[in-house]
């Protein structure tokens, strides 16, 4: 067998999303596999589906006895949702969460740090569903 060069961390997730996309319609692991170039495994395809609907990134929908795939609210949306989960993921990691994310905060552009403001004083049922955090590490109400 010969070796085909390996993939960027991502790359699989960004690959089937972009397929998604292109197809505007709900497909199976099975059609999303055959759309995807080279020889990937049907096991592969379904785990990055499942991984990218465990991150809101897609919603599938039970056709037969297998679920088809979509996107949940578009490509931004998508990509949105999966970024979201790796943030989370990383401050869920034991790491110094202050730290996190005061470094996050120091690197926004001052456009974006109003918007997190804005965002941060918002009702939290102001917040899209999608975007919402889920209710164990939710914005807690101020006393």
């Amino acid at each position: 067998m010969g070796s085909r060069p390996a993939r960027s961390r991502g790359a699989l997730e960004r690959e089937v999303i972009a397929c998604l996309v292109a197809a505007a319609r709900p497909m199976t692991p099975a059609e999303v596999r055959d759309e995807l170039a080279g020889d990937l495994a049907y096991t592969t395809v379904m785990t990055t589906l499942s991984r990218l609907h465990a991150k809101n990134a897609i919603e599938r929908l039970p056709q037969g006895r297998a679920y088809a795939y979509s996107l949940t609210g578009g490509a931004e949306r998508a990509r949105a949702n999966v970024t979201a989960h790796q943030m989370v993921k990383l401050l869920d990691d034991g790491t110094d969460r202050a730290a996190v994310l005061a470094r996050f905060v120091d690197d926004l552009h001052p456009d974006d740090e109003k918007l997190l403001t804005e965002l941060l004083q918002r009702p939290p049922a102001a917040t899209p569903p999608a975007a919402a955090p889920s209710a164990r590490r939710g914005r807690r109400a101020k006393s």
